[in-house]
């Protein structure tokens, strides 16, 4: 099943403009009943889900840091010793963002498609140690990926650089699998509960509430790096920065996790289960709403020194052009059909 995420592939995902990008059409399949629960990644979902939609599951998080491919002809094992001005490819404007801050020597540039066609625009550019090619400049030296996907595609040897959260942070919900369901379908929802990961969740619920609060999405670079250790110590850094990476602000809070000494209860009202779009399941309540809170207080204190209007002139910069407009109503109409066919 295609998504308009998956056909669009010519525009920057924060140019085209829509929301649930990568998520619309299977929601829509889960609402006429068509399918029972759909799997998505997680960074994908919005942190508001339609009425009668729920996250029922949430896996064992994998690696969430960002990874660099460096072309396979340059001599370079990182970001920081690439030559000026060589390119890197990305989709996600956190990571311009931040690359423009740390690297501004270098060149940040759009790349789409799947991790294949990705992957084949690296290695297929023509470069040289100055990364420079009179007939065709945009050429990159490489690319930066989520560490998940490349390892779920079995690239692990392919990885230059694994960027540690302190450099560069990652997107909400990255590394993490999340099942979607429909809330009122009990069966499937009490099918999925046991899939719940109790450390995954309470980072992911921090982070997504902290993203709800902020309202953001692709259209702003927004970062967060979150960690729950041996004693339940849950800590949340979260930054958004300008497109240029000239402007930023990065907070960082912490709670110890404690509920009272009482087992789970049974929730039957969407209303009380639900944490930035995730049901409780057999997860403490008191737990959820303490990760809860966490990611809310960290977005009020960005908030608090600016960050509204930083991301503000960041969505001010990606507002989508009447061509893209045009453009979405014929993937939506099924005209564009061929052309996804020769983009893949």
């Amino acid at each position: 099943m295609n998504t308009t995420g998956d056909k669009i592939l010519d525009k920057p995902l924060p140019k085209i403009g829509e929301k649930s990008l990568f998520t619309k059409e299977l929601e829509v399949a889960l609402e006429d009943g068509s399918v029972d629960f759909v799997v998505h990644s997680l960074k994908d979902l919005p942190t508001t889900l339609p009425d009668n939609l729920a996250i029922g599951g949430i896996c064992k998080r994998e690696n969430a840091r960002d990874a660099v491919i460096i072309h396979p002809k340059l001599e370079a094992k990182s970001l920081s010793a690439l030559a000026k001005n060589s390119i890197v490819g990305t989709s996600s404007l956190r990571r311009v963002a931040q690359v423009r801050q740390l690297y501004p020597d270098l060149e940040v540039k759009s790349i789409r498609g799947n991790l294949n066609t990705r992957l084949s625009k690296l290695t297929n550019s023509v470069v040289d140690s100055n990364n420079k090619d009179a007939e065709n400049p945009l050429q990159y030296s490489a690319i930066m990926l989520a560490v998940a996907g490349i390892e779920r595609m079995g690239w692990k040897d392919k990885i230059s650089q694994i960027l540690e959260p302190s450099e560069i942070m990652y997107a909400v919900g990255q590394g993490a699998l999340a099942i979607e369901c429909r809330s009122d379908d009990q069966k499937t929802v009490d099918f999925l509960a046991p899939l719940h990961d109790r450390s995954t969740v309470l980072r992911v619920v921090a982070e997504r509430s902290l993203l709800k609060k902020l309202g953001g999405g692709c259209s702003a670079p927004v970062a967060v790096n979150c960690t729950l250790d041996d004693n339940d110590n849950l800590s949340l850094e979260a930054g958004v920065w300008s497109l240029d990476g000239k402007k930023s602000l990065k907070k960082k809070l912490s709670v110890v996790i404690a509920t009272k000494d009482e087992p789970p209860k049974k929730m039957t009202k969407k209303e009380d289960t639900l944490f930035a779009g995730i049901l409780a399941g057999k997860l403490l309540k008191d737990e959820l709403e303490m990760a809860q809170d966490l990611g809310i207080k960290v977005a009020e204190e960005l908030v608090a020194e600016g960050a509204l209007d930083i991301m503000e002139e960041a969505r001010a910069e990606n507002e989508k052009p009447e061509e893209v407009k045009k453009f979405i109503e014929e993937i939506k109409n099924g005209a564009s059909d061929k052309l996804v066919q020769e983009q893949r």
